[in-house]
């Protein structure tokens, strides 16, 4: 102690004091700091803890999971998997073909080799750009052309030209407005669209590796498609042979192609079209055959007869199960089924006879145009039809270019093509008068000039020579209007006077009553031929109450010449209408691939039978056997007449106009006969005969054509068909 200083001594002990003052604050923070870190180390432990049960949690729910796919559900997910990785390709088989009556063939299969690719699932745009570059070189080509869109394609499979156009693609056509990158599809296409025109300017030699391309680039994982080249050498073919491990993918193998017969050329339209495999399934129709099994490229009928009998046709698929590993690899390939060749068609029509029918069309309608009578007309059309069973023995049309005068094969203008009838109609309508008790029996009225107020004079050809009575047979046979007219008034409930007002009452009645008693003959309904689109024919109902009395005696709707000759088959088989049909029926194939034995045959369809008695169908085939046998010098079939056969038939002439090649109006007839006879072989033929727009109303031109098909059939098939 410093007793001299006390100051100084006081001073040492307040800084002892202040200094264990510091001591105390210090160990008080000291104490607050290790209070807050085990705080934290007793959260940090807590949350770690959470975390280990988290993860335990879905250790353990993953383990259960695992056990879930590979014990309980092994063999679903293994299913799964295998699905996932097993391709089934279809290849199509050679189309069956059609025959002729007597087991001619109307279309040859040619068989030819060609190129095939098969696309891997590994194939990219350049490899298919290498291949087609490759082969271009080595094949010739019969056509080149290829759409913009395929030369821009082309353009595209280089990589170096897809990236340099991607490059200067603006951003709005590879991102979206949030940024985020487009499809792959979607910049693609805005790629196709960028690339510049003087890019795809290319020389010939080029466009033949651009078609070759797009034949190739269009085929699906592991299917095969057929590349269109010239034909191919022994040299070609051993080539590409030889280099199969460069050009990958490309082989030699067989193809097929359907082509009508030179000698079946009058029935090409009937016989109709196919697809190629180029077009494959047509747009209107793919999703159909797709949900059959069909294949994009299948080859398919487009029309008539190859569209009707399509499923018969096609042949079956073979089928190829083609499993890949995880990596795309192919690891195993199975043939599950093996493809046949389609069944055949074998039709009801003799070529033979077939063609000699339109060589009587080309014998007389040659005639009418070189002398001038057929001028304005379209062309002549006939239809040979067996009564009994509708089986079409011929179907036969020519169709004439009225500035060049040419004729040409037109059979598919007998259900296409419509003409006011005339008085063919005349049977029918004597049966609405018997259907709904209008007339009786063979009831006799006067035919005499129809003066009704507010129409033309109604006559018959010979009514100017002074009024007559006479019978509904003799109706026929003389072709009657005024007989006709008056069985209308008649279904109207009203009866004739000179100069009589026709009333409203009744008249929409009796174009239903006639329209319906025709359809039940075949006119104005379809027949029920067995091809599609078949015409019903023209009925309007916008007609006037004049317009009832001109449909009597057919001067009114318009019909096609096989609906005129079911109405002729009809009569003849005494009032069975029946569907008319081209294929007799359906054959397997022969050891040879060629016509074998029948699996279906096509059995004859009744689709309505006349609403009228034996008695009164008979009195229609007496008019009709009249019409052609009468010695009466007013009987309208003669030309007709014929020695080897007895026709019976009812003629008609319906008033109408054409235009000529300067534009001009002018009158003309259509020139109209039904018939039918029995050959010696026991067969009832109706034949229908249609000449539209003749100048001449004199000439007979289809009643000899009528009887010349007739003629024909009892020559070639008297002795028995």
């Amino acid at each position: 102690m410093d007793l001299k200083n006390p100051f100084k001594r006081d001073k040492k002990v307040k800084e002892k004091s202040e200094k264990k003052g510091d001591n105390k604050a210090l160990a008080r923070t000291m104490r607050k700091k290790l209070r807050r870190r085990t705080g934290f180390l007793s959260s940090l432990t807590s949350r770690l803890y959470i975390i280990f049960a988290l993860v335990l949690t879905l250790l353990t729910v993953l383990i259960g999971r695992l056990a879930y796919m590979q014990i309980s559900h092994r063999s679903f997910y293994l299913g799964k998997l295998n699905k996932q990785t097993t391709y089934t390709v279809k290849q199509s088989s050679e189309r069956g073909q059609i025959y002729d009556a007597t087991g001619q063939p109307l279309v040859d299969n040619e068989k030819k080799t060609v190129v095939t690719y098969t696309r891997s699932n590994k194939a990219t745009a350049a490899d298919i750009l290498k291949n087609a570059n490759d082969l271009a070189k080595m094949v010739n080509l019969i056509e080149t052309k290829v759409s913009d869109r395929q030369k821009r394609d082309y353009y595209l499979a280089d990589k170096k030209h897809y990236e340099a156009i991607y490059e200067k693609l603006p951003d709005k056509e590879k991102f979206d407005n949030y940024g985020n990158r487009l499809t792959e599809a979607q910049i693609y296409k805005n790629a196709v669209k960028a690339v510049p025109k003087s890019k795809i300017d290319y020389s010939d030699e080029t466009l033949k590796k651009v078609y070759i391309f797009n034949q190739m680039n269009s085929a699906s994982n592991f299917s095969t498609v057929n590349l269109t080249t010239g034909d191919l050498t022994d040299d070609q073919i051993a080539y590409i042979t030889a280099n199969k491990s460069r050009l990958r993918g490309i082989s030699i193998g067989t193809d097929w192609n359907q082509e009508v017969t030179t000698s079946s050329s009058s029935l090409s339209d009937i016989i109709g079209t196919l697809s190629s495999e180029k077009t494959g399934l047509p747009e209107e129709t793919a999703k159909e055959y797709l949900a059959k099994g069909y294949s994009l490229n299948d080859r398919v009928g487009t029309s008539y007869l190859q569209k009707q009998y399509e499923d018969v046709l096609q042949g079956t698929r073979t089928t190829t199960k083609i499993s890949v590993d995880n990596d795309g690899n192919v690891v195993k390939t199975k043939q599950t089924s093996k493809g046949t060749k389609g069944n055949n068609l074998k039709l009801t029509i003799d070529l033979g006879f077939q063609n000699g029918v339109e060589g009587i069309l080309n014998q007389y309608y040659g005639s009418e145009v070189s002398s001038g009578n057929a001028a304005n007309s379209e062309g002549v059309y006939a239809v040979a039809l067996n009564a009994d069973t509708g089986a079409v023995l011929a179907m036969a049309g020519l169709d004439h270019d009225k500035d060049s005068g040419q004729l040409t094969s037109d059979a598919l203008g007998n259900v296409t093509s419509v003409f006011v009838p005339g008085s063919v109609v005349k049977g029918a309508t004597l049966t609405a008068g018997w259907e709904t008790g209008a007339i009786s029996g063979n009831q006799v009225l006067t035919d005499q000039t129809i003066s009704v107020n507010g129409s033309n004079a109604i006559k018959s050809w010979f009514t100017d020579q002074g009024s007559r009575s006479i019978s509904a047979t003799q109706a026929l046979e003389y072709s009657s209007n005024t007989y006709m007219v008056q069985v209308a008034l008649k279904m109207m409930g009203q009866d004739y006077y000179p100069g009589m007002t026709l009333s409203d009452s009744g008249v929409d009645d009796t174009m239903t009553n006639l329209r319906k008693t025709y359809a039940e003959y075949g006119m104005g309904t379809t027949t029920g031929i067995d091809l599609p689109n078949e015409s019903a024919g023209y009925t309007t109902n916008d007609y006037k109450p004049g317009n009832v009395l001109t449909e009597a005696f057919g001067q009114f709707d318009s019909y096609t010449p096989m609906q005129l000759a079911q109405y002729a088959a009809t009569v003849a088989n005494g009032g069975n209408r029946i569907a008319p049909h081209l294929v007799q029926g359906i054959y397997n194939n022969n050891a040879d691939g060629g016509l074998g034995d029948q699996t279906k045959a096509i059995d004859t369809n009744v689709l309505n039978k006349v609403n009228i008695s034996d008695d009164q169908m008979s009195l229609i085939q007496q008019g009709f056997y009249a019409v052609v046998n009468s010695s009466d010098s007013y009987a309208t079939g003669k030309g007709m007449q014929s020695s080897s056969i007895s026709i019976s038939g009812k003629t008609g002439t319906a008033e109408t106009f054409a235009t000529t090649a300067n534009g001009n109006s002018v009158t003309t007839v259509n020139l109209n006969v039904v018939a039918y006879a029995t050959a010696n072989d026991g067969t009832k033929v109706a034949v229908a005969v249609m000449y539209p727009h003749a100048s001449n109303s004199d000439t007979k031109a289809h009643q000899y054509i009528a009887r010349d098909i007739l003629n024909l059939y009892q020559s070639m098939y008297g002795g028995g068909h």
